[in-house]
């Protein structure tokens, strides 16, 4: 279908809702494009290819999405008011989400530079536009000349109220206990990443089956769009294999390298396998046939990987044996101890095998909490896990700085955490996580998880039930399906699948699942998850003979929290003008003070003597007076029938003239004075009116008891009524029909 400009455009059907696909609108001169919609959002994904001038030994492929505030109707919040700098952590997010299941979709050896970008032009705030984004990013590449083997469909797929739901609006969404975005082939799932709230395993793999089945649309679209509009797919013959290197390689090292890979602990297997690379390259330059070619050698090292793979695969399939000696189901030997930091307010170093993390958990106010610039508005985080992979960690000398990986892996590990922590009102800190990996030799991600739980534990915090990872890998050979239990770092990189799944005892709490092959059957997914949740218990048994529950008191050195429940009408007294009084606590006490409309008062203070001053300071505001209780007033008003005192702030009472002293007054002045201090006692309530008496205070001190009857307003002095009219010239009321002293018949003054 053609429309303006000469677009071609497709639409389907999915989920119940309308997807557009649409190219040759806008950007024309990129080697693909496409604007998807569903209902107002709109992504346009656009592909550029060149090839490089140079020979390099990886795919360089480039994914970024990124989201225009206009696409909202907002200006950025940033200095300079544009989309520049760093991009969010949703953005990073979901550039890896288009990443992980196109990448190992272009053929191996394809070295020429891949840029893909996906920019959100228009947000409805009801359509998310991540896995439009996905989709949208697949057709681009789909038209575009970059050779690609097949279109991969992306979708949300929820649990709301017991029911699956294909891509539910951000507010459906809120209520589901399962969320996940997947990805899939014509064939198979690609892909999967979301959160749960303690939902079973059978749950999460029909959900799969039935996702599979409901983003076929999707594929269809893309196939028939690049019908319509694709390219000429660059010829592309991936370089011929070096046959005769190949041969007398894995002559010289299948021996050696089989014995190296026997080797246990990871860095010393890693000087072995490079002992056995130079030992083979040594022994290949002496060779005639390699003596004159030594660039022939720069293939070395993929031949050997792959020689490495191939031994490493059948050890497992024929013998049952890993790298490590290993069995497929073991997990490998846990170590644990908590509150490992003196002065952090909860800590805990979590050990898998030669995978250890030191993990720290710090509580804050509610002003701790992150603030970001969001398509649906300004949005605050009260929770956030931070995941650090410092090139220490395996032996490395790199930069130093926060890469997609490590946003990812933290992002999982927050999500896995999240559903256990305690609600804003039982708990109102702001908590933040941060996971620094020690020591890495296979799925650090999974052990900031068990850390993170055990250093929240520590310090203190109600989760209503420890997390556990783990990470689980795969081995497929023809038919033949091996599932691994707590995957080695190297058979990360040579197995078929990278699943990591979190939960508690009761159920899943995140899932994130690569697979490198063509399809997994729903039997080998649900072994896979069943084989997962033996591991989850067994390290959950062994967190509990650490940390069985959580802390019962906060670490001394946390921020001290005291709630407190205060009128609603007294709130800007408080704060006061501009902030005058709130400022004033803040300053004295050094605590964060957060008000809420409902009255509601969280104190966060350094110290329990902070506190409890912030607090008698901020209940100050909301003392209520009590009946025959004595306070220190200041005259705020002078009247003829007495005086108006605050005793207390935002109380006021009327002192009436015969309370004023014990004998008679006949003037409010001839005793108080505006702004004078006086003592009174409380001697009336009624419906928020006080009364009070500076003579019942006078009696006291003379020693005179109080008669709490002497409450009673004498009665005024009788006037006669001709005099009644001479007040202030309001002239003579007995004639109802006009008042004189207001210059005569009302008609007249008009």
């Amino acid at each position: 279908m053609e429309n303006l400009f000469g677009a071609k455009r497709l639409t389907a059907t999915v989920g119940g809702k309308e997807i557009i696909m649409e190219t040759g609108r806008l950007a024309n001169q990129a080697d693909g494009a496409v604007w998807i919609q569903c209902g107002g959002t709109v992504v346009l994904c656009t592909v550029c290819t060149q090839p490089l001038e140079r020979e390099i030994s990886f795919f360089p492929l480039v994914v970024d999405y990124t989201e225009k505030m206009y696409a909202a109707g907002r200006i950025p919040g940033s200095f300079f008011r544009r989309e520049i700098g760093r991009p969010s952590e949703r953005e990073t997010l979901v550039s890896r989400l288009i990443d992980r299941p196109l990448r190992p979709l272009f053929p191996k050896g394809f070295t020429n530079e891949v840029q893909i970008l996906a920019n959100v032009i228009s947000a409805d705030q009801e359509n998310d536009s991540d896995v439009l984004a996905l989709c949208g990013s697949s057709a681009a590449v789909m038209l575009s000349s970059v050779p690609f083997e097949a279109p991969v469909a992306g979708a949300r797929v929820c649990r709301i109220d017991g029911e699956f739901v294909l891509n539910p609006t951000i507010t459906e969404a809120a209520k589901a206990d399962l969320n996940l975005v997947v990805a899939a082939n014509r064939d198979a799932l690609v892909m999967v990443e979301g959160e749960a709230d303690f939902v079973p395993e059978e749950v999460i793999a029909q959900a799969l089956e039935w996702a599979h089945r409901e983003v076929q649309p999707i594929i269809d679209m893309q196939e028939k769009l690049r019908e319509l509009a694709g390219k000429a797919k660059i010829e592309f013959v991936a370089p011929e294999e070096d046959t005769e290197l190949k041969e007398k390689a894995e002559a010289l090292a299948t021996a050696d390298l089989a014995a190296a890979l026997q080797v246990r602990e990871k860095m010393a297997r890693k000087e072995a396998k490079k002992a056995v690379k130079e030992k083979v390259k040594s022994a290949l330059l002496q060779d005639p046939a390699f003596a004159e070619t030594p660039e022939r050698l720069a293939a070395l090292g993929d031949i050997l990987s792959s020689l490495e793979k191939r031994i490493v695969r059948q050890r497992i399939l024929k013998e049952g044996l890993r790298i490590d000696g290993r069995d497929t189901k073991t997990v490998r030997p846990i170590i644990i101890e908590a509150g490992a930091l003196p002065r952090a307010h909860g800590s805990a170093i979590f050990s898998r095998g030669e995978t250890k993390s030191l993990v720290v958990t710090t509580l804050g106010s509610t002003t701790d909490e992150q603030r970001m610039d969001s398509l649906t508005g300004d949005v605050t985080k009260r929770f956030m896990l931070h995941y650090n992979f410092p090139p220490y960690s395996v032996g490395e000398v790199k930069p130093v700085r926060v890469s997609r990986r490590e946003i990812g892996h933290g992002a999982l590990a927050e999500r896995a955490l999240r559903p256990v922590l305690p609600s804003p009102d039982s708990f109102p800190f702001t908590l933040r996580v941060v996971s620094e990996t020690m020591e890495s030799n296979g799925s650090s991600s999974m052990a900031a998880v068990c850390g993170g739980s055990l250093s929240l534990m520590d310090a203190g915090v109600p989760v209503k039930a420890p997390v556990a990872g783990i990470a689980m890998g795969l081995i497929k050979e023809d038919d033949q399906f091996i599932v691994l239990t707590d995957i080695l770092g190297d058979e990360d990189a040579l197995g078929d699948m990278d699943f990591k799944i979190a939960g508690t005892a009761e159920g899943v709490t995140a899932v994130q699942m690569d697979i490198k092959i063509d399809g997994l059957p729903a039997e080998v997914m649900g072994r896979a998850l069943a084989q997962a949740r033996e591991a989850r218990l067994h390290i959950l048994n062994e967190m509990a003979k650490v940390l069985p529950e959580p802390r019962q008191a906060l670490s001394k050195y946390a921020p001290q929290l005291s709630v407190v429940e205060v009128n609603p009408e007294i709130i800007r007294v408080i704060i006061g003008p501009g902030g005058k009084n709130i400022k004033a606590i803040t300053s004295a006490t050094g605590a964060s003070i957060d008000i809420e409309d409902s009255g509601r008062i969280s104190i966060f203070a350094p110290t329990k003597e902070s506190m409890d001053m912030a607090r008698e300071m901020v209940m100050y505001y909301d003392q209520r007076p009590e009946l025959g209780k004595n306070y220190t007033a200041k005259v705020r008003k002078i009247m003829e029938i007495g005086a108006i005192v605050e005793i207390l702030p935002n109380c006021e009472a009327l002192i009436h003239i015969s309370q004023l002293d014990t004998s008679r007054v006949e003037k409010t002045e001839d005793v108080v004075q505006l702004g004078q201090d006086v003592e009174v006692k409380v001697i009336e309530i009624n419906d928020g009116r006080v009364r009070a008496s500076r003579k019942a205070v006078m009696l006291e001190a003379q020693g005179v008891e109080w008669d709490p009857a002497d409450t009673a307003r004498p009665p005024r002095k009788p006037r006669d009524r001709d005099d009644r009219g001479d007040r202030g010239g309001r002239g003579d009321r007995g004639d109802r029909g006009g008042r004189n002293g207001r210059g005569g018949d009302r008609r007249d003054r008009r």
